[in-house]
């Protein structure tokens, strides 16, 4: 920034409370705040970034929008989350110099803007990667514990009021843990399981040591160490190099009884294969919160699986979400000021 350029004109562009665009101005005085909840959509629940699909604005609520969204130097939010309206902005504003998704995986909307080179380079994009880490590897937590106790024997058996024989259930201080992409959620995952004694296993490109992490697995070297771990925790983001990484190859090879959860992107497993591995028994159970296509379609084999447990994209939902967002984006509008790296900047080559 230069010497005379002390104020940024951000404008939030997705449904967020006047309490936290407040906190901004806050935490960044430096921001200009620019807001009119009247023209974003209604949110539906904490987070709803895009808000209700039926509501729609008028020819003059669309022009005052746009106007608005025009005039930013950054943007709190792709606009309404479409990628159209993300394109239309920046091939009207030249001045527009930085947009954070409000999304972890910000960079798939980035992409499917179809933005030049020219675009890419000029505006700097970043995600809300790592913000919601915490929520993600409890849930992963959960999906482990629910496969290693046998969750959906218990459910069965309660419903049927059935008292069977006692079993044996798994425990997870003698489980070996392999998390598949040790970034900001990957590393959460390592802590948590870590301190509830499993052996931790992660995938890296870095080589980087991961606190909690006991073996470092080459992402190259995946299919020689399925076999020899109880569970998977995937966190990877969708790009075209992580597509089915989880598939026929990896799934033949893993330890039989094996229990996989995935809160990365839902592209990453490949569920035709997962389908196979689940029915004869190579994977015993899958907690999915992601899916190759969501909503999850009705006909899906995965519904009605006995083991496999859905959740609706929604394990990184938490009532905290909105103001950690709120966090990140005036951390990173103070970095931008005084001429520090960004967090969690899209690689505008692979768009993770």
């Amino acid at each position: 920034m230069g010497e005379t350029e002390t104020r940024l004109r951000a404008v939030v562009a997705v449904p967020l409370p006047e309490e936290l665009c407040v906190l901004i101005e806050e935490l960044e005085p430096r921001l200009e705040v620019i807001r009119d909840h009247s023209l974003t959509h209604p949110a539906r629940w904490a987070a709803d970034w895009s808000g209700d699909p039926e509501h729609t604005r008028t020819p003059a609520e669309q022009q005052a929008f746009d106007a608005m969204v025009d005039s930013a130097d950054v943007l709190f939010g792709a606009p309404d989350v479409d990628a159209d309206a993300l394109a239309r902005t920046i091939a009207a504003n030249p001045r527009l110099r930085w947009v954070m998704t409000t999304a972890a995986g910000g960079g798939s909307t980035v992409k499917a803007a179809g933005l030049s080179r020219a675009d890419l380079d000029r505006v700097v994009f970043s995600t809300s990667a790592g913000v919601h880490g915490g929520t993600l590897a409890e849930f992963s937590v959960f999906a482990v514990l629910a496969g290693a106790k046998g969750l959906p024997r218990l459910l069965a058996d309660q419903r049927s009021r059935t008292w069977p024989d006692r079993w044996q259930m798994r425990q997870l201080d003698e489980m070996t843990v392999l998390i598949v992409g040790l970034g900001g959620i990957g590393a959460e995952c390592a802590r948590r399981f870590h301190a509830l004694g499993a052996r931790v296993w992660g995938t890296t490109r870095s080589g980087e040591p991961v606190d909690g992490v006991d073996r470092l697995v080459p992402l190259d070297r995946l299919t020689d160490a399925v076999g020899e771990v109880d569970a998977i925790v995937v966190t990877l983001p969708g790009t075209a190099q992580t597509h089915h990484l989880i598939g026929e190859e990896v799934l033949a090879a893993v330890k039989p009884g094996m229990i996989l959860t995935n809160v990365g992107r839902g592209t990453v497993v490949d569920e035709v294969a997962l389908l196979e591995a689940l029915d004869d028994g190579r994977v015993a159970f899958a907690g999915l919160d992601v899916f190759e296509n969501e909503p999850l379609d009705a006909a899906s084999p995965l519904w009605d699986h006995p083991g496999v447990l859905v959740s609706p994209h929604t394990a990184a939902i938490n009532s905290n979400e909105e103001e950690r967002i709120a966090r990140r984006f005036a951390e990173n509008a103070t970095r931008l000021l005084d001429g520090l790296p960004l967090r969690a900047v899209v690689d505008t080559v692979e768009f993770y």
